[in-house]
């Protein structure tokens, strides 16, 4: 059981104050989490020779936070990724959202999950995190009461548990936004990725999934065996050229909680598996990162310098009848797991 503690980490612009809370586990490895979006700021963790180094990227200050558009380990809601059109049409009736890339909708909106302090309070050993996102919220519809559960166990598994109740009839995908750099530094295009998925969903010019599962096997996105991020990053392939790399779902076979993913680092020799109750996962390269935007010891970003898991539901799925479906019902719950556990090899 993680050792907890907390100490203050600013205000917001709106003058609310913000905790950074430390879960220390028995070996001294440890996470940090801000209560301002439920982020992981810093995961430090051993490298093959025993020294720890912060294995996500993470900003030195609130104010990078709340200014930067990174979504550096945040929680994203209410629903995660793209929605075309901006639009939905639930039970009959159609919801318009905020057009935040282009004419789409994106992480939530404007001022979507990322950018709210969450009531805290430890409980057994683990950080849990609430907000109530109220009706109409970003034009979504029901009273979203969400909980968002963190712990850090001995064996160096950060623990994600997401669960919410609307009193209406809504949309739901969550998801965790953190920029892993298993190396605490450079490129991530030397990672070794082995994902157990032999589909992934391509997407159209405005990066919404086009409804296809489209197979995996003899493309730049068979990850089966294992293989570089690099590797295949600049083969001629429209799909990444639509991406400026990889920033796709990949379709996570079985059910349940279930290990699908796999990344090493040579350089460290650290190991990161990845399991998780949902249908999907973004992997997203890290494209868009520019010098903009700083980590916590200062150094620049840039692209590709690191890469994310975002476990979800599929993109865009209220347009496509084929997909799992976002929906929550009223009254429901929402409960999904996803752990992301490190060790060395």
């Amino acid at each position: 059981m993680a050792q907890i503690t907390s100490k203050p980490f600013g205000h917001t612009g709106a003058g609310e104050p913000v905790k950074l809370y430390t879960l220390t586990n028995a070996s001294g490895a440890y996470a940090e989490i801000l209560d301002y979006g439920c982020r992981v700021r810093a995961l430090f963790v051993p490298d093959r020779q025993g020294v720890p180094g912060n294995v996500v990227l993470g900003h030195a200050t609130l104010e990078e936070y709340e200014h930067s558009g990174t979504l550096f380990g945040a929680i994203v809601g209410r629903c995660a990724n793209r929605l075309g059109h901006a639009r939905f049409t639930l039970n009959g009736k159609e919801y318009r959202l905020c057009q935040n890339e282009g004419e789409n909708h994106i992480h939530g909106g404007r001022r979507g999950f990322d950018q709210f302090v969450y009531d805290s309070r430890v409980e057994e050993g683990a950080l849990v995190l609430r907000r109530v996102s109220p009706d109409g919220e970003e034009h979504y519809p029901g009273n979203l009461d969400l909980t968002v559960t963190y712990s850090f166990t001995d064996q160096n598994e950060l623990v994600i548990d997401y669960r919410a109740v609307s009193d209406r009839d809504t949309v739901v995908n969550l998801t965790n936004h953190s920029y892993f750099n298993l190396a605490g530094g450079g490129s991530a295009l030397g990672h070794v990725l082995r994902m157990d998925a032999g589909y992934y969903t391509p997407v159209d010019g405005a990066l919404l999934p086009t409804g296809e599962l489209r197979p995996v096997e003899g493309t730049p996105f068979d990850f089966r065996s294992g293989k570089p991020l690099g590797q295949d990053i600049g083969a001629d392939d429209e799909q990444l050229r639509l991406g400026s790399g990889y920033d796709h779902n990949f379709v996570i076979p079985g059910e349940g909680l279930r290990r699908f993913a796999e990344v090493r680092d040579p350089q460290s020799g650290r190991r990161m598996t990845a399991s998780t109750t949902l249908p999907g996962v973004q992997l997203y390269t890290a494209n868009f990162l520019t010098p903009a935007a700083h980590t916590m010891t200062g150094e620049p970003c840039a692209p590709r310098c690191a890469f994310c898991l975002e476990t979800q539901c599929y993109p865009n799925a209220m347009e496509r009848e084929n997909f799992p479906s976002p929906v929550l019902r009223a009254g429901e719950e929402y409960h999904h797991i996803t752990v992301y556990r490190f060790d060395t090899v």
